[in-house]
């Protein structure tokens, strides 16, 4: 037996990496057609778009190491410190800690944990029941990297302590919208959070970030608006360019736009632990286990999965 891991985003993949790493035998199991989950990028128009996680930060020393590591193999590079806020009463800008970005896209760090991993994709689990067992298969343990309301609905009512674990956690949707125009108009911003708009949560340019200047922004909607068109997430789309244009003074409209729905876009309620293990073997990361940002969830995972080996040795 081995240990299965359910969730290919960066915390599964680096509790996977942290229990390979420990000699332990590992089995990732992803519901989607690739790895990444929220580090996600899409092709559009043969260009590659991150429309998942806008940038991320490296505070942990840990962290900012495999991030060293990741630069000098030219899979990450700085991307900027000071974004732009965009309010009623006007623009100014924010100064924070160093915002990193992917060349090739955010998903290439999830390909990048990845190497090496024994992982199915294109595989839905459908139910965790005691033992443990991941659909009526034995395995040594299980962990969850998956939001928690997703969790709740694979995991048997007598894993108490996993459920009430999840329980808590809420989550907020949003759409991210990927705005491709014929050239570049708007000023040098790099990203915008938009503060106190009926639709607009940020907008980032995707060029800037991705470093070759494409005429591309991707915007996320407000949770609010984001509601009104979960059935349906496409039709948002006009509305949305509206936004963008109105609060960035633009003139030309776009060559296309492409909408992808995040029913769990982000967590609300931090955990105070970095992660959950009880012990039926059941283990639960990601980023909802603290701030939520990338930084979170790979230490989620990497922590948990520490601990589980230490639990199995």
């Amino acid at each position: 037996m081995s240990v299965v891991v359910v969730g290919a985003g960066i915390a599964g993949l680096a509790c996977a990496r942290a229990l390979t790493e420990a000699g332990v035998a590992v089995r990732v199991l992803e519901r989607g057609k690739v790895c990444g989950g929220r580090l996600a990028t899409k092709r559009y128009n043969d260009r590659r778009t991150d429309i998942g996680a806008a940038y991320f930060t490296a505070q942990d020393e840990a962290f900012t190491s495999l991030v060293t590591t990741w630069q000098t193999q030219g899979l990450v590079r700085e991307w900027t410190d000071t974004l732009t806020v965009l309010d009623p009463d006007g623009t100014h800008r924010t100064t924070g800690p160093m915002r990193w970005a992917a060349p090739n896209g955010l998903r290439s760090l999830a390909e990048n944990l990845a190497e090496g991993l024994d992982i199915t994709t294109d595989h839905a689990v459908e139910w965790i029941e005691p033992g443990p067992r991941v659909d009526g298969v034995n395995a040594t343990a299980v962990v969850l990297a998956m939001p928690g309301p997703q969790a709740l609905r694979i995991l048997h009512p007598s894993l108490t302590n996993a459920r009430t674990a999840v329980e808590a956690q809420h989550w907020l949707p949003t759409l991210a919208v990927t705005l491709t125009y014929p050239t570049r108009t708007w000023p040098d911003f790099n990203g915008a959070f938009v503060n106190d708009h009926p639709i607009l949560q940020t907008v980032f340019d995707d060029g800037a970030r991705r470093g070759d200047n494409a005429p591309v922004l991707v915007a996320h909607t407000t949770p609010t608006f984001t509601e009104h068109y979960v059935a349906d997430p496409s039709v948002a789309a006009h509305e949305v360019e509206a936004a963008v244009r109105q609060v960035l003074d633009l003139t030309d409209k776009t060559t296309s736009t492409h909408v992808h729905r995040w029913t769990y876009a982000s967590p609300t309620k931090p955990g105070t632990t970095p992660f959950h293990l009880d012990d039926q073997h059941i283990g639960i990361a990601g980023d909802a286990w603290g701030y939520p940002r990338t930084e979170t969830a790979w230490l989620s995972g990497t922590a948990l999965g520490n601990a589980l080996a230490t639990q199995l040795a």
